[in-house]
């Protein structure tokens, strides 16, 4: 039996977004398929801690730097989030837990997918005990300090000078690497084109999860309200602004339901941007209810999303998505085939996107009716799990 000690920045209940759900579904599945797991990830308490959930050990490791970036105040100070990032460049002090549960645990394999807080000092302890290492790109973390290469409201043309300074040993830190898995071929041509990850194998594997159809019986018809749905964190650059600002300017028999939550003042300024009893917060709710509710998804980010579950989820429930073409969206929407893709920098192709659906039910009806099998792919766990074992049995 393989044992596989996997590390991750934080673990359930610890949610910060899709990637935690994916890692648990990773877990959790390869454990049922025979494997021997162990997890090493982040906490709030002051050293290490073993914890269990679902049969999965899991260690948590109190974090050594300024705060812990689940949910801390300090984590919106300016200055203690810098000191927290030139921390993070090479935190020495975590490197003491990865070989405390390597001693204990003498694993086969390390895993490792976000490493926010134990930083590429985890590398070298694990090279150090001569194991092998697939990392997990789900996001920009390796180019920028903030995973999303988007700052002063607007997307990174390019790496910043910054960036470059608190990714400096990262690039060569990169080529120990044994496997670099990206959920999408973006976020793999990212670390390409700054030339991250050299001689290392790369492979994508899509996220798959999965969903069960919601036979939804009253198709838009085009004589009820129309239910316009955005979900996920509410932040500048998930575009949330510039559909509430396309929103009211539409005409149209239409709401906007909004689900997901952010920092209290900027709520507050969304609710005043909104002005229109047609557009209503609903706060954390169930995706799965969320989408029994609306009838077009929309995904206006800004920023260059790598691979959100949201838009294939939606089309798993055969709901039509409006998405941004940044980022791996397009490796998830097809343009006129299950939703719309638009421009960022023309914010007017959104409000004409929702235009364009609203005014023409068939066409609403033919991107519905084309959504879930346009996604299927992602849809099928065995499919992703297979994709892992391939490479775990190979080193």
């Amino acid at each position: 039996m393989k044992k596989i000690l996997f590390i991750n920045t934080l673990y359930s209940p610890y949610i910060g977004g899709g990637a935690e759900i994916m890692f648990q579904q990773q877990v959790e599945e390869l454990q049922a398929r025979g494997y021997e797991v162990c997890i090493l990830t982040t906490g709030k308490n002051k050293n290490l801690i073993i914890e269990s959930l679902n049969g999965i050990k899991i260690y948590r490791a109190g974090i050594k730097n300024f705060y812990w970036h689940y949910g801390d105040d300090k984590s919106n100070n300016k200055i203690m989030k810098l000191l927290w990032h030139l921390r993070d460049i090479y935190n020495v002090q975590m490197k003491k837990y990865i070989q405390t549960v390597i001693n204990v645990e003498n694993p086969d394999l390390t895993i490792c997918h976000n490493l926010a807080g134990f930083s590429i000092s985890a590398w070298d302890v694990i090279k150090k005990n001569d194991l092998k290492i697939v990392q997990v790109l789900h996001d920009m973390y390796f180019l920028c300090a903030n995973s999303t290469m988007f700052q002063n409201d607007h997307k990174c043309e390019k790496q910043c000078l910054k960036c470059k300074l608190l990714r400096y040993i990262h690039k060569k830190k990169s080529q120990q690497v044994d496997i670099l898995v990206g959920v999408s071929h973006f976020v793999i041509n990212k670390m390409n084109y700054y030339n991250y990850f050299n001689s290392v194998n790369k492979k994508v594997i899509y996220n798959a999860q999965d969903i069960k159809y919601y036979n939804n019986e009253k198709i838009w018809d085009g004589k009820e309200v129309f239910k316009i749905g955005f979900i996920g964190s509410l932040t500048k650059s998930k575009g949330i602004e510039w559909l509430i600002s396309q929103f009211n300017k539409l005409n149209i028999n239409a709401t906007l339901l909004i689900a997901g939550k952010g920092e209290i003042d900027y709520e507050k300024f969304l609710i005043k941007l909104s002005n229109n009893n047609k557009i209503k917060f609903l706060g954390y709710v169930n995706s799965s209810d969320f989408y029994k509710k609306v009838d077009l998804i929309c995904i206006p980010s800004i920023c260059e999303d790598n691979f959100p579950g949201v838009a294939y989820e939606a089309s798993a429930n055969n709901i039509p998505v409006i998405a941004s073409n940044t980022g791996g969206m397009a490796e998830i929407i097809s343009d006129q085939v299950n939703g719309i893709l638009i421009d960022p920098n023309d914010e007017n192709t959104l409000g004409n996107s929702i235009l364009k659906i609203y005014n023409n039910v068939d066409f609403y009806k033919k991107l519905a009716s084309q959504s879930r099998k346009q996604v299927e792919n992602l849809l099928n766990i065995d499919r992703m799990l297979n994709e892992y074992e391939i490479i775990i049995n190979n080193l």
